[in-house]
């Protein structure tokens, strides 16, 4: 039995392949512990780990020299609480999940010769692990192309971006018949941040659709419970058969029934797409610093999986048009759905433990099949 540290930040996109991670390492008879921020909380207890341990951390900002100062001392005090942690843990690997959380752990691993790995799960490398590649062993990409990765010297293996058990238990399901009378399923979901948007833009977008395809449409959307009602209200205006609900348990299940995916693109989002193979209209989150949504969006619209559609652009007017065309052409949707679904590493967390156990000292090569 070995004994692995993972180290992720506090939100979902960092967290659930860490968490995927750490149920495939313990199904293999390993011991796993976590390092993340207080964040972990709003996840409730679910994560597979021995120990959570919570440690110090800071987003840096050059543009206030006070948060600038304050957050440098954050983090060195990070890294030593990490240190003594790590140090009476005595992790075999570290592997390492991205978000600023976890620049300290992953610097104090270093400081004591644990090995350790990054995990990319963007089509551009956060700045967290930009900062932390120089003292990686590995890197483990979910992109074969992933900005920033080639200024960095260290061994890079494509793995794909673990996705959760409920994801991979229903991958294998058939893309969902579409003809000219059958009913079409839409799944809507914005993700943690600026589910808003798609609240006020696609419940009048769907409404818009011309009466014979609106009477087919059955749409699932989840959205914050601030926006439940009002959306509520345009779809019972508009006579379509809809289910609500601020969380879904069992979205994978509804995602491999769906005919079309309408959300943000996060990485987990995308690799769950890919891998349960459905097409989707994808709206990055406008902002982002590197902008890791457009890219990860434009890798699905590049193989003809999806369809980029950028919020500042976008309106009910032009959403409608768009799933007017789309859902009137089951051809098109089909064709998406296979290059999605070629897209997809559902293997993803395997290849990841055998790096894990390789580098921790386990005589293992790789595994690189899709």
């Amino acid at each position: 039995m070995k004994k692995f540290m993972l180290m992720a930040g506090g939100t979902g996109g960092h967290l659930f392949p860490a968490m995927a991670l750490a149920q495939e390492l313990t199904r293999r008879g390993h011991r796993v512990e976590l390092m993340t921020d207080h964040r972990v909380e709003s996840y409730g207890g679910d994560f597979p780990a021995s120990q959570v341990h919570i440690v110090p951390s800071a987003t840096p900002s050059l543009r206030n020299p006070v948060k600038f100062v304050t957050g440098g001392v954050k983090i060195l005090r990070g890294i030593g609480v990490a240190f003594g942690k790590l140090r009476q843990s005595k992790p075999d690997c570290v592997i390492g999940f991205g978000g600023y959380p976890t620049f300290p752990p992953f610097m104090a691993a270093n400081l004591l010769g644990i090995p350790g790995i990054l995990h990319e799960q963007n089509a551009v490398m956060g700045r967290a692990n930009r900062a932390l590649g120089r003292f990686a062993d590995l890197l483990a990409m979910s992109f074969g192309e992933t900005k920033f990765a080639d200024r960095l010297s260290l061994e890079k293996v494509i793995t794909g971006n673990p996705v959760r058990d409920r994801a991979r238990a229903v991958a294998t399901t058939p893309y969902p018949e579409l003809h000219e009378l059958s009913p079409i399923r839409l799944v809507i979901f914005g993700g943690s941040q600026g589910a808003k948007a798609l609240s006020d833009i696609v419940p009048a977008a769907i409404a818009s659709l011309p009466d014979a395809l609106r009477q087919r449409v059955q749409v699932v959307q989840q959205c914050r419970a601030d926006d439940l009602d009002r959306v509520a209200e345009v779809y019972r205006q508009a006579k379509v058969n809809v289910e609500l609900a601020a969380f879904f348990t069992d979205l994978p299940e509804r995602m491999a029934r769906s005919h079309l995916v309408i959300g943000r693109s996060g990485a987990s989002t995308i690799a769950e797409l890919t891998v349960l193979g459905r097409p989707a209209i994808l709206v990055p989150l406008p902002g982002a610093l590197d902008a890791d949504q457009k890219n990860n969006a434009l890798v699905m619209e590049n193989a003809g999986a999806g369809w980029v559609a950028e919020q500042a652009t976008l309106s009910p007017q032009s959403l409608g048009t768009r799933l007017t065309s789309l859902l009137t052409d089951p051809s098109t949707l089909i064709t998406a759905a296979a290059a999605a679904r070629s897209l997809g590493q559902p293997r993803a967390v395997e290849k990841l433990a055998d790096m894990a156990e390789m580098l921790s000292g386990k005589n293992l090569e790789v595994d690189t099949r899709p």
